[in-house]
């Protein structure tokens, strides 16, 4: 990690905003030349993550990289930190936005999607928008940016621009920007009345300043102000959004929005609100519960999905609430769990949703009951896809298993053995409803229309896919630098 060149953050974290900033200027600037613009948005991803990486080795070492832009008030301002839970998402969505890139210029090219420059461009303005939500160094700058993600993925749900595709469309903008600016906003605005400051600090800002009573209420009004979470009930979006093409719900799943959400969340209990003060609300505890029964319901939901999208998107539903029911225990351990869980479910789901992408670019099917026999015809695609479920499951070999571990022992050292059974019966249903596609397609005879040779789809659809699934068994190897980059958050 030394070898790594260091950058000075004055220069390195305006340039991760600039980035993807200037991408998406140039990609529209090249939209009659099909070729150059999709090799500019593939290079500006792999320029974004170059200059991500060398900030890493500084927040090893215990440095939080930080500029301050300006100042609208006192106390309010637009600055950035880099540290350890910002740097881990930076990584998470530079790196899969560089194979996603790839995958959505295959499947755009295999379905013939229309308006394929401003889907690239928006693409590259919601990586703008993660930059900003993941170095943002207090509430007011990551609202910003929060907000500026929502308003710059609404084209890419709206994409196909049929009624269903707007229906979903304007499902998803209502449902976020009423909760962020009915509840979200207020919240900001009473924090930054009770104490002066919105800034993330360790240990949190609102012991001493606020009441128990009020921030029971604050910690209500942040968490389901953080829509891109998808507790219950406020997560029809998420389902919603599945009209979009599958490299846009690879970019709601797994790189961009719904991580956006449940960052938001571990940032605001740990640095808002910190352990030792959340753990004495009782709204935590309330919200606990909602988490523990989102978890579970949603789960029995996708066992219902006969759609493969759908059944992904009620799946991610419920593995978003293991951060925040994570995020709620107010446990050290459950927090680094919480922690490890957005990189580990972000490979094992993008890969999921690249291989739900790749089987309908090839075959058309989009239903889990057309998919008997599929395995014999998709070898490379199926196996991804067993990979990217027994990462989201937690099963060796892949890393979902450290993550899951670290919430498990999280729970059970704070004494609640009944989240400790939420969380082992969670995992029996993620088995029987992601492993039915793979005994389906692998165990079963084929349709007639299925017989023959292997015929994946394209080669940019599938080798993304391969990558990001490999990444997950990398994970399960190469959990410890994550453990101990995680581990920063609370080493003050």
């Amino acid at each position: 990690m030394s070898a790594l060149p260091l950058m000075d953050p004055a220069v390195a974290i305006p340039l991760a905003l600039a980035v993807p900033v200037l991408g998406a200027v140039l990609i529209a600037l090249t939209g009659r030349r099909p070729a150059l613009r999709d090799g500019l948005m593939v290079a500006t991803a792999v320029a974004l993550f170059a200059t991500v990486l060398p900030i890493l080795p500084a927040v090893l070492a215990g440095e939080r990289p930080a500029i301050t832009l300006f100042e609208l008030l006192p106390g309010l301002h637009m600055a950035f930190e880099v540290e350890p839970l910002g740097m881990t998402f930076a990584l998470v969505a530079t790196s899969l936005w560089v194979v996603t890139s790839l995958y959505a210029i295959g499947y755009l090219r295999g379905t013939g999607e229309r308006k394929q420059t401003r889907f690239h461009a928006c693409f590259a303005v919601s990586l703008f928008s993660v930059m900003g939500i993941a170095f943002a160094e207090n509430m007011f700058t990551l609202f910003i940016f929060y907000e500026v993600l929502t308003l710059s993925t609404y084209p890419l749900v709206a994409h196909k621009g049929n009624r269903e595709a707007q229906k979903g469309a304007r499902t998803y903008l209502g449902l976020l920007l009423g909760t962020s600016i009915g509840f979200q906003l207020v919240a900001i605005v009473a924090t930054w009345w009770l104490t002066g400051s919105l800034s993330f600090t360790d240990g949190g800002i609102l012991a001493g300043h606020v009441s128990h009573a009020m921030g029971a209420l604050l910690l209500l009004l942040y968490i389901y102000g953080i829509g891109k979470a998808a507790l219950m009930p406020f997560h029809r979006w998420l389902p919603a959004a599945m009209v979009a093409p599958t490299p846009v719900s690879a970019l709601l799943h797994a790189v961009a929005v719904v991580k956006a959400g449940v960052f938001t969340v571990l940032k605001v209990s740990t640095y808002i609100f910190g352990q030792e003060y959340l753990g004495e609300l009782w709204s935590a505890d309330l919200l606990l519960t909602i988490a523990a029964f989102s978890l579970l319901s949603a789960s029995l939901v996708a066992l219902q999905q006969d759609n493969l999208k759908a059944r992904l998107a009620y799946s991610t539903v419920s593995q978003l609430s293991y951060i925040t029911l994570g995020a709620m225990l107010a446990h050290e351990l459950a927090a680094i769990g919480g922690g490890m869980h957005i990189v580990m479910h972000a490979f094992g789901k993008i890969t999921l949703f690249f291989c739900a992408g790749a089987i309908y670019v090839a075959s058309k099917k989009t239903h889990i009951s057309q998919l008997d026999g599929l395995g014999r015809r998709m070898p490379f695609t199926m196996g991804a896809f067993l990979l990217g479920a027994l990462c989201v499951i937690g099963a060796p070999p892949m890393g979902g298993l450290w993550s899951k571990w670290h919430l498990v022992l999280g729970a059970a050292d704070s004494g609640r053995l009944l989240v400790v059974l939420v969380f082992m019966l969670s995992t029996l249903l993620n088995i029987a409803y992601l492993l039915m596609p793979v005994v389906r397609a692998f165990l079963m005879p084929p349709a007639e229309a299925d017989r023959g040779g292997i015929r994946e789809a394209p080669l940019l659809c599938v080798v993304p896919l391969c990558l990001t699934a490999l990444g997950g068994m990398a994970l399960f190897l190469a959990a410890d630098p994550l453990r101990s980059l995680l581990g920063g958050l609370f080493a003050n």
